[in-house]
C-alpha cells in the first residue's frame, strides 16, 4: 500500500483503497461507524446523520458513508462533538414515532399513558415487535439516549396488514430509505418509494397504494433491510424474539441457485427464515424462499408411509412400504416396459435428493420420463 493512500483515523495510520468511503475503510480496518440508512450494496445517501465524523479542517461534520477517504485525512469518529450530534439524532428519530423499546424514559404517568397507547394501536401487551432487534434501540442503548426531550411525533397513517407476508407500521418508520433501496437497487423490483412531503412525508407503494396491489413481489428485501419496527413479517410478529430462537445455516432447495439461508428455529420449529450474507444470494431471496416453509413443520404433513388396502389408507413401515412399490414398479414394467412410467421430484426437496431420484428413473427403471414442478 502506497503512504499516499493513508488517513489518521482516531489517531492511527489507516490504509484506503482508492474510491473508498471514510466507512469503508474504517469498517474493513475494524473501526465502528455506527449507521441506520447504509445498505451495503446501495448508492449511500447520508441521510440519517447517525454516522457523521469529525474531520479535521472541514467546516461541519461529515456523513462517513458518503465522504470518500483522501490521502492525509484526519478523522475522529467518537469525539465530544460527533458523540452529541448522534445522541441529538437518536433523540429526535426515537421522538419519531412509536418507538416503546424502553429507552424512552420512566417518567411515570407520561410513560404508563405513551405505552399504553401503543400497546391499544398494536392490539397487543407486549413491547415493540422487533424488541432486541432493532438498530435504533441498540444506538439508543449505547449512546444513553431516550426520547423524552421532544414531544412525540404521531403518524397519520394507520398500520397495513392487507397482505399476507408484511406488516406495514408508519408509526415506526425513520424514513431512512433502506427499504427503497433494497427494492429499487438490490431486488430491482421498483415498487417502492418516498412519497408526499413535510409532516406527511412517508415510503409509498407505488402511487400510494397497500403493497397487495402494488408491483411487490414479496420477496422480503425490504423487510430484512428495515433497522426499525416499520416493516415486519406478519407471521411472527409479537410471536417470538430473537434470544428465543437458534440459527441454522442451510441451502433453499427451492431452485437450484443454492440461495444460503438462516433458520430462525424455535421449539423445534422454524419461525422465520432470512437470507445470509454470503455468495449467492448476499442475503436476498425469493417469496418462496423468505416465507414458504410452513410445510416444514405443517401438522398435515404425513411423517409416516401410508398403504391402500380395501379403499383406506394404513400406517405402514419403511420396509415394508419399499417392497411393495418395488414389487408393482417391477410388474409394470415388465408388462408394459419402462417407458409406461414416469418420476415426478419436487422443488421441495434437495438438489441432491432430485439428482438420485433421476438417476433411478434413468438406471433402474429404465426412463428418462423424468419432471420437476420448478418447471412449470
Amino acid at each position: 500500500m502506497e503512504k499516499k493512500n493513508i488517513i489518521l483515523l482516531n489517531g492511527k495510520e489507516t490504509a484506503f483503497e482508492p474510491g473508498e468511503t471514510i466507512l469503508d475503510a474504517a469498517r474493513r480496518n475494524h473501526v465502528d461507524i455506527p449507521t441506520l440508512c447504509h445498505l451495503k450494496g446501495a448508492a449511500s445517501t447520508g441521510a440519517c446523520r447517525v454516522c457523521v465524523v469529525e474531520v479535521e479542517g472541514a467546516g461541519t461534520l461529515l456523513a462517513a458513508c458518503s465522504t470518500f477517504a483522501a490521502p492525509g485525512m484526519v478523522v475522529r469518529t467518537e469525539s465530544p462533538k460527533v458523540v452529541q450530534s448522534r445522541k441529538a439524532t437518536i433523540e429526535l428519530l426515537l421522538a419519531s414515532g412509536n418507538h416503546n423499546c424502553a429507552v424512552r424514559g420512566g417518567d411515570g404517568v407520561d410513560w404508563t399513558a405513551f405505552q399504553l397507547g401503543v400497546q391499544a394501536m398494536d392490539k397487543t401487551e407486549a413491547l415493540c415487535p422487533v424488541w432486541g432487534d432493532c438498530r435504533l434501540q441498540e444506538l439508543a442503548y449505547k449512546y444513553q439516549v431516550n426520547g423524552e426531550r421532544y414531544p412525540k411525533n404521531d403518524t397519520c397513517y394507520p398500520v397495513e396488514e392487507v397482505n399476507p407476508f408484511i406488516v406495514r407500521d408508519f408509526s415506526r418508520c425513520i424514513l431512512c430509505g433502506r427499504c427503497a433501496q433494497a427494492c429499487n437497487q438490490i431486488q430491482v423490483n421498483n415498487a417502492i418509494s418516498f412519497g408526499s412531503r413535510g409532516a406527511e412525508h412517508k415510503i409509498i407503494a407505488d402511487g400510494d397504494f397497500p403493497l397487495a396491489t402494488a408491483e411487490c413481489v414479496f420477496c422480503g428485501e425490504c423487510v430484512q433491510a428495515c433497522p426499525v419496527g416499520a416493516l415486519t413479517e406478519k407471521k411472527v410478529r409479537y410471536r417470538h424474539r430473537p434470544w428465543e430462537v437458534k440459527k441454522v445455516r442451510t441451502t433453499c432447495s427451492y431452485c437450484g441457485v443454492g440461495c444460503q439461508l438462516e433458520l430462525h428455529v424455535k421449539d423445534n420449529t422454524i419461525v422465520k427464515v432470512q437470507g445470509a450474507d454470503i455468495a449467492p444470494n448476499h442475503g436476498s431471496l425469493c417469496v418462496k424462499g423468505r416465507f414458504g416453509y410452513d410445510f416444514v413443520g405443517h401438522p398435515d404433513r404425513l411423517t409416516k408411509p401410508l398403504i391402500k388396502e380395501n379403499g383406506k389408507h394404513r400406517e405402514a413401515g419403511w420396509d415394508e412400504a419399499l417392497d411393495l412399490v418395488a414389487k408393482k414398479l417391477s410388474e409394470i414394467k415388465a408388462a408394459h416396459g419402462p417407458d409406461s412410467m414416469g418420476v415426478l421430484t419436487s422443488a421441495r426437496i434437495t438438489n441432491e435428493e432430485n439428482y438420485v431420484a433421476q438417476k433411478f428413473a434413468r438406471a433402474v427403471l429404465g426412463t428418462n420420463n423424468v419432471d420437476h414442478c420448478a418447471r412449470l
